[in-house]
């Protein structure tokens, strides 16, 4: 070690070591999105955090937790953030809003857009605000505009007159009201949830629609205030598993409950996985084509014995009043010559419904498999929610408040 080389465990080096593992993943590609992840101290906005958590390129920072324990606010993932701000192509002297406060990432924003430029943050909470305001003063970044208010109104009082070049989401949005803030040219980055799923999109302007570029799974805190939408949840065996649906049938939580410890329906779709081999778009495509389709989460520490999910996260499931049917994993035994596990996904039910709900899952893992596994995806349109949009012929229309999101498969 030199005089000139910061010590293994100080900010420094570690803010260091974090920006070249996100250069070296993709997640950093420009020299700007780089210069501002050196030049901004993303421990002074997460202090009650240790330096190991907050430069780990891939965690999320919690700063607050309601009273059951649920994240509300975070400093999210530096990959995440990243690639937000590479999408939105920030430029010197760009105005941009960013939604969802805490002051790291107006921090970044402030980097690039420089002196000349404009940053407005907004949050609903008073305690993000005082914080994001406090660690933005005390980091150099006093000109960031940091706002109190619900972001479904309160973005519009600080828009500039032609309008923001680029709108950045930080929470998990059910809809997007903030379309009409963008410039001609702008970019609206934006975490939006739709069937219980969320894709952070990159939306630009196409005509009086908006194009959704590259959706990336991810997760973030949900949106609170006159933009929040609460899906249908049914939390059984005391919390142990949840489920979770967008909308439809009054879910029944007694019958739920007595089906998740009763009889069970078991199929295996003969459909395999290796390890770290993508199947995220198994769930758009069976969302896009089963309404009762949403998601099931175990907690880590409990409803091991209960429910074999295929993953810990984000698990499909199909979900009726009284039954559902999740998806399975089971590692397939190798033979001498096995060069890589693999493990082959099944459907589980339970309930009364459950060998029907079973089978229809089963069939679109099969559909799913042989049809649109290898293709890239669905295309993605934002319309305004009066606008006459027809019904894919492969896909699915999600009606929201403010617009309707078209999920289609060519």
């Amino acid at each position: 070690m030199t005089a000139d080389t910061p010590p293994l465990e100080s900010p420094d080096r570690l803010r260091a070591d974090m920006v070249a593992t996100l250069i070296e993943q993709g997640s950093i590609t420009s020299p700007e999105v780089e210069a501002a992840f050196v030049a901004v101290p993303r421990e002074k906005f997460a202090p009650e955090a240790a330096l190991s958590a907050v430069y780990s390129a891939q965690d999320v920072v919690v700063t607050k937790r309601d009273a059951a324990g649920k994240a509300t606010s975070s400093v999210s993932a530096p990959w995440l953030q990243a690639e937000m701000l590479e999408a939105a192509r920030l430029f010197r002297g760009a105005k941009v809003l960013e939604i969802g406060s805490g002051g790291y990432n107006a921090a970044l924003i402030a980097e690039i857009v420089g002196e000349e430029g404009l940053v407005v943050t907004v949050d609903i909470d008073p305690f993000v605000i005082e914080r994001a305001a406090r660690f933005l003063a005390e980091t150099g970044y006093p000109q960031v505009k940091v706002v109190l208010g619900d972001a479904e109104h309160a973005a519009e009082e600080h828009a500039p007159e032609r309008g923001y070049d680029a709108i950045l989401v930080t929470v998990g949005a059910w809809d997007c009201p903030w379309g009409h803030l963008l410039t001609q040219a702008g970019r609206m980055v934006i975490p939006l949830r739709f069937s219980t799923i969320t894709r952070a999109f990159t939306f630009v302007r196409d005509g009086d629609r908006f194009v959704g570029l590259d959706p990336t799974v991810c997760g973030f805190v949900t949106i609170q205030g006159a933009g929040a939408y609460l899906d249908q949840e049914a939390a059984l065996a005391d919390g142990a598993v949840t489920l979770t649906i967008e909308s439809g049938p009054r879910l029944d939580v007694a019958a739920l409950e007595q089906a998740l410890t009763g009889e069970r329906a078991e199929l295996w779709t003969g459909v395999t996985a290796a390890i770290g081999e993508p199947f995220d778009s198994m769930h758009l495509w069976i969302a896009s084509v089963d309404d009762r389709f949403g998601m099931i989460w175990r907690d880590p520490d409990r409803g091991g014995d209960l429910v074999n999910l295929a993953m810990r996260w984000y698990c499909p499931v199909l979900i009726s009043p009284h039954s559902f049917a999740y998806l399975t994993l089971r590692e397939i035994p190798r033979g001498n010559d096995a060069e890589e596990r693999r493990w082959e996904f099944g459907a589980i039910g339970h309930g009364r419904g459950r060998a029907e709900l079973a089978r229809r899952l089963h069939d679109h893992v099969l559909v799913w498999d042989r049809e649109w596994r290898a293709h890239p995806g669905p295309d993605f349109t934002l319309h305004p929610a009066d606008a006459a949009v027809p019904t894919p012929a492969v896909g699915r229309v999600f009606p929201k408040r403010h617009t309707q999101l078209v999920m289609a498969w060519m």
